[in-house]
């Protein structure tokens, strides 16, 4: 038998000639499909998170155009199918909440119909971590193909980015710097055109981060969304995942160990998102590979980040893309021995020679490693008392005064708490006090949302104080910076050291040490926990009952405990 004439998995559907190949043939014919389509051909879905609800992901109906051109010049069937999709800036009360939910869909999509090959077509962070999830669990050929940053913000003759330069501003406005008509000014000039942030937030990170897995063509991080390339790419990835089925190159031949601490490298040369960490902690799990909070720091530490963007530092994505993209800084870091250079791509070839004498076209953006924007990048993992499972930290998004730190706590139970309390001009608070936010994790919020970046005292920030020590269970854009203590496990709603927090109580932070240290005894940490109840959000019953009683913790990916490991694509019952 030929290769082209192998049955792949939907000759179940379509390849009978009895009852049932006639109700799956004749039922798609309404569509406009000919016999031949039907000829045993592979079948690509194409899952898309297209959404006008999700504005990073409004234009992937152009793409998804682009991809089916792909599909059916290399000889395979494309059929598209929508999925629930996750936009940040809208969704509540968080889109982390559904990141799960939105994996469930996608898998269970892809294993109830006649697919044989995937590709997903993702923007906002969310969606592209809840795709590869539930593709993983699937393991059949898979190909990302994302939906690109936006242009570069444009503001008074400068360059502004999202989410980065919205923290700025609204500091600026509670301070009386900026005023309002400037702060409405600028709204209009941020997002200029379709695609996702283009800061090096989560969403650049997670498409930073399918590259350098090996499950992306090489530069789909970062060409901007509205650049005639982004298109291409999406053509080149349909002609790509058709030879990817008849190779039976699968996502687990890909997904490998090795390719995982790739991306951990990336991660911490372009100075991404803490975010990445959970969610390839949570892919990891999907796929089968062993994957830690120590990996991270293991594999980040020595890591410099040389990829100069916000929030860490001054560019945007459309000038790394113009400068090399991710192929410059995968050949710097193999260069230095960073990288598995061996590790299978979804090209047939390793991500070494995807990226081999790649250029850097401009040295102030990607920066040569003798002149990185941090010496140690990557994401540094703190343990101790306060958090006895671990937290996290992005060192070239953190004031280098601030690294090590000793300061009394100011603390907001949740985040209502906060938004009330932190206005009070009364508040006892300096520039030396540590705020901390509880109950604000996967389970406490629910979702674990991204407010740990919390705005500081508007009676500092008139004084001048840029960033103070805030350490919580909650996440942080990914386009946020300042030091910020993450992730804390346990989280404060499960019983977590963080609930045992007290106004007055002093916190050590000292990232080179790795430690986070409460300053109390363990006689009266047990009385407290004696007197503690767990604060937990009304319920009403549904999905979010369903996450808050199995949810994990972030140093487990916070997925649900029913749905680690790979479950493949056997269907149990025929549908006749």
């Amino acid at each position: 038998m030929s290769e082209q004439k192998r049955k792949f998995r939907s000759a179940a559907w379509f390849g009978k000639d009895d009852k049932d190949g006639f109700i799956h043939r004749g039922w798609m014919r309404n569509q406009g499909l000919p016999n031949h389509v039907f000829d045993g051909r592979p079948v690509i879905g194409i899952c898309n998170t297209w959404s006008e609800l999700t504005p990073c992901n409004a234009h992937l109906r152009g793409i998804a155009e682009h991809v089916k051109r792909g599909v059916w010049e290399a000889g395979g069937l494309p059929l598209e199918f929508p999925v629930m999709s996750m936009g940040e800036t809208l969704l509540r009360p968080t889109a982390m909440l559904f990141r799960n939910l939105v994996s469930m869909d996608v898998e269970e999509s892809i294993r109830a119909n006649p697919i044989d090959g995937v590709v997903l077509l993702c923007g906002c962070d969310k969606t592209t971590v809840s795709l590869v999830m539930g593709a993983a669990s699937c393991d059949l050929p898979t190909i990302v193909v994302s939906g690109g940053p936006m242009l570069n913000g444009k503001y008074r003759g400068k360059d502004i980015g999202s989410g980065t330069d919205v923290w700025r501003f609204s500091e600026e406005l509670k301070a009386g710097t900026m005023t309002q008509f400037e702060f409405n000014e600028a709204e209009a000039c941020m997002s200029r055109s379709a695609g996702s942030c283009m800061t090096m937030g989560t969403a650049s990170t997670m498409a930073n981060m399918v590259e350098a897995l090996g499950i992306a063509l090489p530069q789909n991080a970062a060409i901007p969304a509205v650049d005639a390339r982004r298109g291409v790419l999406a053509h080149m990835s349909g002609r790509r995942i058709v030879e990817m089925v008849h190779e039976d190159l699968k996502l687990s031949k890909i997904l490998t160990k090795e390719a995982f601490e790739n991306a951990i490298r990336v991660n911490g040369a372009i100075g991404g998102s803490t975010n990445a960490v959970i969610h390839l902690l949570a892919i990891a799990g999907r796929i089968g590979v062993p994957l830690s909070l120590d990996d991270w720091d293991r594999l980040g530490h020595d890591v410099p980040t040389i990829v100069d963007l916000m929030p860490s530092g001054r560019f945007l994505m459309e000038d790394y893309y113009y400068a090399g993209g991710q192929p410059a800084v995968i050949e710097a870091l193999d260069s230095r021995g960073l990288m598995h250079a061996t590790a299978l791509t979804v090209t047939g070839n390793s991500i070494g020679d995807n990226c081999k004498n790649a250029p850097n076209w401009n040295q102030e953006v990607i920066r040569p490693l003798d002149r990185p924007l941090v010496e140690h990048g990557g994401v540094a993992v703190l343990r101790g008392n306060l958090a006895p499972d671990g937290a996290v930290l992005k060192p070239s998004a953190a004031s280098p005064h601030l690294m090590r730190h000793s300061g009394p706590a100011v603390v907001f139970n949740t985040i209502e708490h906060y938004k009330q309390r932190i206005l009070d001009p009364d508040l006892e608070v300096d520039e030396n006090s540590v705020l901390v936010l509880q109950n604000c994790g996967p389970k406490g919020y629910p979702g674990m949302a991204e407010v740990g970046n919390m705005g500081l005292p508007p009676k500092l920030l008139a004084r001048g104080i840029k960033d103070m020590v805030r350490i919580s269970d909650a996440r942080m854009s990914g386009t946020a910076y300042g030091t910020v203590v993450l992730h804390v496990c346990p989280e404060a709603a499960a019983g977590g050291p963080l609930a045992l927090v007290r106004d007055g109580d002093f916190i050590e932070l000292d990232v080179e040490a790795r430690r986070l240290h409460l300053d109390v005894g363990d006689d009266e940490l047990a009385r407290r926990r004696t007197a503690w109840e767990p604060q937990l959000p009304p319920l009403n019953g549904g999905y979010q009952q369903m996450y808050v009683q199995h949810v994990m913790q972030a140093s487990q990916g916070a997925d649900l405990d029913f749905l680690v490991g790979r479950r493949g694509t056997e269907v149990t019952r025929d549908s006749h």
